[in-house]
């Protein structure tokens, strides 16, 4: 039987149980969705024309638990090349993979215990739909596999998290939409690390946070003498609010890693990656229509490092035509990070043409 079979039995079961104690009695939608997009390099001499790419065919499961039930769910399952994933460095070794897939129980009505691959408790993640997370590179969107403890007292939102890994299987790095940037499956993966998250909620439209995280960094270059030699950690401050139909958000990041010893001297790479990441979106809901602006910002603190501080910006507007939404955004920028979570210098443009539909 497959890795992708034994998955697919996997949820199947998990979802048969929970009907015999208690979702049974939740709230249930089931969606399918599709995307694609129209994607144009300005000054790209081969393909001057564009092309149309990375279509995706996407699968959604949510149970909600109603007044004095306990289980819910939620599961998001992607396939097809505009998945997002990583195939060399992900669980199944194709274009197959989940987002997301937790089952979720509900202590009481202010806490709810995730257990599965849910999303990392760590600032926002940026507004546009296909430029991606852009210099959050690593610290955006982030979907490990673990458990996740969610609750709220008065003003006060917190979570606090352990996530064993960062995909399934023993190899994987596959984060998904914010992905290739926590090493590969031949270098080293992000392990063992624990998330803390605060939000105060000054008022309905207002909220400021923290956040912090800290783990290791298992060595897979097969030739360690301690598996677990590397660490990571960092902290992020950031801020959200909204007034009438603009919204905006601002964050500050500091990132720090010690490289595993065997991957970083055989890859004659610093021991110690450290970076701050500056970020920001305003936006407005007019109607239908959405209009929107990120704006990232890395400055590499790594000793020895020739790189300068890297912008990257996407200006965007989204249109509301019923069964899902049309998007047109432009990514400007002049450096990025990667794997190793270094920052890099490299002009890069693009516009993006997206559609999507849901079911």
């Amino acid at each position: 039987m497959t890795l992708l079979s034994h998955k697919y039995l996997l949820w199947l079961t998990v979802a048969y149980l929970c009907s015999l104690t208690g979702l049974a009695n939740a709230e249930h939608q089931f969606s399918l969705g599709a995307w694609a997009t129209y994607q144009y390099f300005p000054g790209d001499k081969v393909n001057t024309d564009g092309e149309f790419t990375d279509e995706a065919l996407v699968f959604y499961a949510d149970g909600k638990a109603e007044a004095g039930d306990t289980w819910s769910y939620s599961v998001e399952a992607r396939l097809g090349p505009g998945g997002f994933t990583d195939p060399d460095n992900n669980s199944t070794g194709n274009e197959f993979t989940f987002h997301k897939a937790w089952l979720g129980w509900q202590l009481n009505e202010n806490h709810i215990l995730k257990l599965g691959k849910s999303q990392l408790p760590f600032g926002w993640k940026t507004t546009n739909f296909w430029p991606g997370d852009m210099l959050l590179a690593g610290y955006g969107d982030q979907m490990d596999v673990g458990l996740k403890l969610s609750g709220q007292h008065k003003s006060l939102q917190y979570d606090l998290a352990y996530y064993h890994s960062d995909d399934w299987s023993s190899t994987s790095t596959d984060t998904v939409d914010d992905n290739r940037h926590w090493g590969s499956s031949t270098t080293f993966r992000k392990v063992k690390t624990w998330v803390g998250n605060t939000v105060w909620n000054i008022n309905e439209d207002n909220q400021v946070g923290v956040s912090v995280q800290s783990g290791q960094l298992e060595d897979l270059t097969g030739t360690p003498s301690s598996p677990s030699s590397g660490s990571h950690r960092a902290y992020v401050i950031y801020y959200e609010g909204n007034y009438n139909d603009a919204y905006y958000k601002a964050s500050y990041i500091r990132g720090k890693r010690q490289l595993p010893d065997a991957y970083f001297a055989s890859a004659s790479l610093p021991e110690e990656i450290k970076n701050t990441r500056l970020a920001a979106t305003i936006g407005y809901n007019l109607n239908d229509w959405a209009f929107y602006f990120d704006a990232t910002y890395a400055d590499p603190r790594t000793q020895g490092s020739s790189a300068s501080s890297v912008t990257a910006y996407s200006p965007g507007v989204r249109y509301d035509y019923g069964p899902g939404w049309i998007y047109l955004e432009y990514l400007i920028q002049n450096g990025y990070v990667d794997r190793n979570g270094q920052v890099g210098e490299g002009d890069f443009d693009a516009i993006y043409l997206s559609v999507d539909v849901y079911l």
